[in-house]
């Protein structure tokens, strides 16, 4: 799943997942992890989980248990740990302007992530966080191709334009993915 680079990140993810796991605290796996978890290809190689806001305290305080270095930085959106090796781990509590909720938790499928099960955020899902993050300040349609090249057959692409429908960056993308043969885009029509 993830280049020779990445096996000391892949570790750490595992770590994280098998605390959260044992602690009974639900998350998802979510960002290029997860893309590469549904057999696509990232340019990105973080890793991010998401879970609700309430078990952001208990999931800081699980892994700092566990060894990792918790930081709880100026950004409301989520936390962060540190194993030893200073790989970072963000867990995310509303990605998109949106909380994680239970409905999150149910838009996920269960892979095996080098030898660990976890539930990972649907290709679907992925597409959309994707989309919603562009905005005026950041706008790297460079960073969404890869996932929507590789995942392009796992993805509803009727949800992602419906729950996309209010950002004129996710039509405009929409509209390149149409004109890059990716995926068609209904309405669209080259002249």
């Amino acid at each position: 799943m993830a280049s020779h680079g990445d096996d000391s990140l892949l570790l750490t993810l595992k770590r994280v997942a098998a605390v959260l796991k044992q602690e009974e605290i639900p998350f998802a796996l979510a960002g290029s992890f997860a893309v590469y978890a549904h057999g696509g290809h990232s340019s990105d190689h973080a890793v991010d989980f998401l879970i609700k806001e309430e078990d952001a305290e208990r999931s800081l305080a699980a892994l700092v248990e566990a060894g990792f270095t918790a930081e709880r930085p100026p950004e409301d959106w989520l936390v962060k740990v540190y194993d030893e090796d200073g790989h970072l781990v963000d867990l995310i509590h509303r990605p998109i302007e949106s909380p994680v909720t239970d409905e999150t938790f149910g838009d996920t499928v269960t892979r095996t992530v080098d030898a660990i099960q976890m539930p990972v955020l649907s290709a679907t899902g992925l597409m959309v966080h994707k989309l919603l993050s562009f905005s005026q300040h950041y706008c790297d349609f460079a960073r969404g191709l890869p996932l929507a090249r590789s995942l392009r057959e796992q993805i509803d692409w009727d949800r992602v334009r419906k729950e996309t429908a209010q950002s004129p960056y996710a039509e405009a993308f929409l509209v390149l993915l149409d004109r890059l043969d990716v995926v068609p885009y209904p309405g669209y029509r080259r002249d």
